[in-house]
């Protein structure tokens, strides 16, 4: 087996106290990690709806921000689960800092240039150090401390995650979209010189919030590099004796990326139509900007149940809580479906906070009790995040098809499944 590098050691068994101090400050690195990355993955729902306008495009087309983004996962967590098992998840996380600031730089040239094409690009390398840091800091915070408050302690680094969500629409509304003054019909009556200029000035409004973005990544990178993590006790993700297809013939592993791979699909296709869904005159009819604010109660509402949920899974079962919660947002996307105007809007909005348990949930769930292969799972569900760029994409051709409001089928399909996993498909046999 190879040595796990030097800055991933646990103190001394001989120092219980310092081994305590050492966890707690790993966790307050990892929260913070986790809401930056909260961050800027909810930014894009500012975005779409921007760069839809900047670029007139259609739903199919705008979500290609989306199946861009979400499509790192896919690519880049099997590479990124190579990174881990040799270099360890101090310089990991390092590099996938420093790259994820480097996407946020790319948004300058993208912008400058009002290039659809290079504001993909950006996405693609943003996601992909986010992929990097999400390979290396979910297994290491489920298994940072006793293996019955897994779910707990994921769930309350998710809470500071969902905090980063939750003002990330806010953030972007106020610096992004309250830029954005000119409606459709009023764009259609500027000149041809004018419309350039003024979709010039809209892509030029996202330069601002990235660059700042990056400074503060490049900023944890050295923060992290100054601290060194405690390895883990049995993490082998580092053992070349076991391999991504051992993983795979595994009926529970496929399951459980399927389940990843339905939630975050599930809870980014809500948040990525919710502003175009709520700006309708059926539903919300309100401008952009207004609709951003919603979307941050939508993230919010996660970020208040991930809290709850840390505290609850310390006495209710797991799998219990994570069908409960997808029984309810199931019955919410009916009810959003079903009605208009404010109980609409409401339902919507609501899905937020019985979303906030299954991401961790489910990933405790996927990696439980695989031992030495605990690793190549961790990778394995990271890459099943790419449900963030499937059901987006497919739900925007739906749309085109047969408008939002009723699109939202293809999300409660997404929450029948998670009951079945909670209820049996993520049983150990």
């Amino acid at each position: 087996m190879n040595p796990m590098p030097a800055s991933d050691r646990l103190p001394d068994a001989s120092a219980p106290t310092e081994r305590v101090s050492s966890n707690r400050v790993a966790m307050t690195v990892m929260a913070t990690i986790f809401f930056m990355w909260g961050f800027i993955t909810v930014l894009n729902d500012v975005l779409i709806p921007h760069l839809k306008t900047v670029f007139t495009l259609n739903y199919a087309q705008v979500m290609l921000v989306q199946f861009t983004f979400f499509g790192a996962y896919f690519l880049m967590s099997l590479p990124s689960g190579k990174v881990l098992s040799h270099y360890g998840y101090r310089a990991s996380i390092i590099v996938g800092l420093i790259v994820t600031g480097i996407g946020a730089l790319l948004f300058l040239p993208a912008a400058q240039a009002r290039s659809y094409g290079l504001f993909l690009f950006a996405f693609f390398v943003l996601a992909s150090g986010i992929t990097l840091l999400q390979v290396a800091a979910n297994p290491y915070v489920s298994l940072l401390g006793p293996l019955r408050l897994a779910s707990s302690r994921l769930n309350l680094v998710q809470a500071l995650n969902s905090l980063g969500t939750m003002l990330a629409p806010t953030f972007g509304g106020l610096l992004i979209l309250s830029a954005s003054v000119l409606g459709a019909a009023q764009l259609a009556k500027l000149s041809p010189a004018a419309q350039t200029a003024y979709k010039l000035q809209q892509a030029h409004s996202v330069q601002g919030p990235y660059v700042g973005i990056a400074i503060v990544l490049f900023v944890l990178a050295v923060v992290v590099w100054l601290f060194h993590l405690p390895r883990l006790e049995g993490a082998a993700e580092d053992d070349p004796q076991h391999r991504f297809a051992d993983a795979l013939k595994l009926r529970r592993v496929w399951l459980g990326m399927l389940a990843i791979f339905v939630y975050v699909g599930a809870e980014v296709s809500i948040g990525s139509f919710m502003i175009n869904y709520l700006s309708l005159p059926e539903i919300g009819h309100m401008p952009e900007a207004r609709a951003a604010f919603f979307v941050s109660l939508y993230w919010g509402g996660a970020m208040v149940g991930r809290f709850i949920g840390s505290a609850l899974l310390t006495r209710i079962d797991t799998r219990k809580l994570l069908a409960f919660n997808a029984g309810i947002a199931a019955l919410l996307v009916i009810a959003t479906m079903l009605t208009f105007g404010h109980v609409a809007v409401a339902t919507v909005v609501a899905i937020g906070l019985f979303n906030s348990v299954m991401f961790p949930n489910i990933f405790t769930l996927g990696i439980e009790d695989f031992g030495p292969l605990t690793g190549k799972v961790s990778s394995l569900l990271v890459m099943a995040i790419v449900g963030g760029a499937i059901v987006p994409l497919a739900q925007g051709a739906i749309a085109d098809s047969i408008g939002v409001h009723h699109a939202y089928v293809l999300p409660l399909v997404c929450y029948l499944y998670i009951i079945y996993y909670g209820l049996k498909g993520s049983r150990v046999a």
